[in-house]
């Protein structure tokens, strides 16, 4: 089974890219965030003319988050993480698929911090800790897939110093996904790429893509269990050159 994740950074104006990839990845299972668009604007009938079904959390100009899967239906078990009857914003799905429990995550951005959307950050992050303890903790065979917001190290990212204020590389978010970590998730593109780069996006400015000028921000966390069958995986950075691309590339793993 193929598991992606991609931030598509706008599904409808970019469903022909999104598209094109399809047909030539051809991924089982793939976790989409900033859909930015409403469920009733979710394009349900596209998808399956490409062969996928869907579920998504839509939530408008912003955020947004989606689970596709091809030959078969994604059985959906979760839209928020625990704790969250407050949340106002769109940012987990969750679905069994062929035995595994996919989660699909787009983990808060944090900037400017100092400040309160760095603080909303640390605390989403420690719920999805917490959550992913229980998943550990009841043996559950998942992947935790999406954009993470975080850099993890000074190794996954072209150049710190213009970046070193910036909230995807505050000790802080760096630290919470080490203990994330910690608990036994494997982070199934460093494991197997233990000195690549392994860029996942590139900004719209400076001339970035140009460059390669790039930073690791989507990351795919596999169970115990999960990671026994991790048997491939690697990022499809080519599509980051497509025209009216998103500014990250779709990351992906092949498990047995």
């Amino acid at each position: 089974m193929k598991i992606a994740t991609l931030n598509i950074n706008g599904i409808n104006r970019r469903l022909g890219n999104l598209r094109a990839w399809l047909d030539v990845a051809k991924p089982d299972v793939v976790c989409l965030q900033e859909i930015k668009c409403r469920n009733a604007e979710f394009p349900h009938r596209a998808l399956q003319t490409m062969g996928y079904s869907a579920i998504c959390h839509g939530q408008g100009p912003h955020h947004g988050v989606a689970v596709l899967c091809r030959g078969t239906e994604p059985i959906e078990t979760r839209r928020c993480l625990p704790n969250g009857a407050d949340d106002r914003e769109a940012r987990y799905i969750e679905a069994a698929v062929n035995g595994i429990l996919i989660g699909c995550l787009y983990l808060p951005n944090g900037n400017p911090q100092p400040g309160p959307k760095f603080e909303y950050k640390l605390r989403w992050f420690e719920r999805l800790i917490a959550y992913a303890a229980e998943l550990r903790d009841l043996a559950v065979p998942a992947v935790l897939a999406g954009d993470y917001n975080v850099v993890p190290t000074d190794a996954d990212i072209y150049a710190v110093r213009s970046w070193r204020t910036n909230a995807l590389l505050q000790p802080e978010p760096r630290e919470a996904y080490a203990r994330l970590l910690s608990q036994g998730w494997t982070d199934a593109i460093r494991s197997q790429h233990p000195t690549e780069p392994m860029y996942t996006f590139w900004h719209y400015l400076r001339d970035a893509w140009r460059r390669d000028a790039g930073m690791r921000l989507d990351h795919l966390l596999l169970s115990t269990g999960v990671a026994a069958r991790l048997r491939g995986s690697g990022v499809d950075r080519e599509i980051r050159g497509a025209e009216d691309a998103s500014d990250h590339a779709p990351a992906w793993v092949t498990i047995d």
